[in-house]
Parts: C-alpha cells; sequence; structure tokens
C-alpha cells in the first residue's frame, strides 16, 4: 500500500510532546533566521575600510547606512555589552536572563495569540506589561545605573563605527535596499 498525497502526521503518541517539540523547532528556526541576517564579522571589521567622514552630512548618512547593513551585528555587541557589564551583578544577570526567557516565548517567538483563562490579550498588552515587569525587576536588583552606563557605552561603540566605516564597498540585497536607500532615493 502506497502513502502518496497523504499528510505524514507525528510518531509521537502524546500530542502535546510533539507540539512542544514543533514549537522549539519553530523557534530554533526563527533564531537561525535572525542570526543568517548577520552580516561577516570581517567585512566589518576591516581596517582599509575605516576613515573619517568628510562632513555632518556623510557622517549622518554613514550612520544610517551601516545601521540598516550592520544591524544584526550591532544587536549582539549591544547585548554583550550589557551582559558583560551584568557579570558583577549576578542576581541582575540572572533576571536578565529569565526575562529574556520571557520575553521570547510571550513575544517574539508566539505565533498565536497568547490566552489567559479562556480570554485572547491584545499584544500591545503583552508588551506593556513585560515592559514594565522587566524595569520593575531591574530597578528591584539595584543595578540600573549600570544597565544604563552598558546602554550607553554600548550605544556610543555603535554610533563611532556606523560614522567610521566607509559605505562604498558595502554590497545591497535587494530584501534590504528600501532601508539603506537616502532622501531622495538614491543609494548612500
Amino acid at each position: 500500500m502506497t502513502n502518496y498525497g497523504t499528510i505524514p502526521t507525528s510518531s509521537s503518541p502524546s500530542g502535546s510532546t510533539s507540539a512542544s517539540g514543533e514549537y522549539i523547532a519553530r523557534a530554533k528556526d526563527r533564531i537561525k533566521a535572525g542570526l543568517g541576517a548577520r552580516r561577516p564579522w570581517k567585512l566589518m571589521f576591516d581596517f582599509r575600510s575605516l576613515n573619517f567622514a568628510h562632513g555632518f552630512r556623510d557622517a549622518l548618512t554613514r550612520l544610517r547606512y551601516n545601521a540598516a547593513y550592520f544591524r544584526m551585528n550591532y544587536a549582539i555587541i549591544v547585548l554583550l555589552i550589557l551582559f558583560l557589564s551584568l557579570l558583577w551583578h549576578p542576581i541582575s544577570l540572572i533576571v536578565l536572563i529569565v526575562m529574556l526567557a520571557a520575553w521570547l516565548f510571550l513575544y517574539f517567538l508566539r505565533d498565536e495569540p497568547l490566552v489567559l483563562f479562556g480570554r485572547t490579550v491584545d499584544d500591545r498588552i503583552v508588551l506593556i506589561v513585560l515592559s514594565v515587569v522587566t524595569i520593575v525587576l531591574l530597578f528591584l536588583t539595584s543595578a540600573t545605573m549600570n544597565i544604563l552606563v552598558a546602554l550607553l557605552i554600548a550605544v556610543v561603540v555603535v554610533a563611532v563605527h556606523a560614522t567610521l566605516r566607509k559605505t562604498e564597498d558595502l554590497h545591497v540585497d535587494e530584501e534590504n535596499a528600501g532601508l539603506m536607500t537616502g532622501p531622495a532615493g538614491s543609494s548612500a
């Protein structure tokens, strides 16, 4: 007997195990897709492509272009600096990891609306609640100043790199072309 044209079903006897396994597989795929948007570090730190901008307008153009082109790399740098700043505050680091997991599962990796007690919760409510809980918990760990300083350092590092990195040797794919065009529609 052949099975052509049939829809394959899970071989797992319990439906919840299959559903959680499928959820984890989708989460892995989304994380890989997000990391796939990362540009090569070698391209990012090519020292031959670093020089000062010719003026303020050129610096702003470079900043916009590089921020769009290297956005995943810059996000990794910001998170690394934040993580390193919390190494001396283990409680804050644990809170950050727990809240990151909550954000991932309750906001970023969700395909379906969140349902609590039989009621659908709007995404804006989830966003507001997670933001408030994250801020309150980080305030309670008394590492707020440390976190703010780390974020300030990260923004300065990203801004300095983005303004020093030339854009002439960066090739734009069609997907990201809309993010990197100048005000008149010309490539920066």
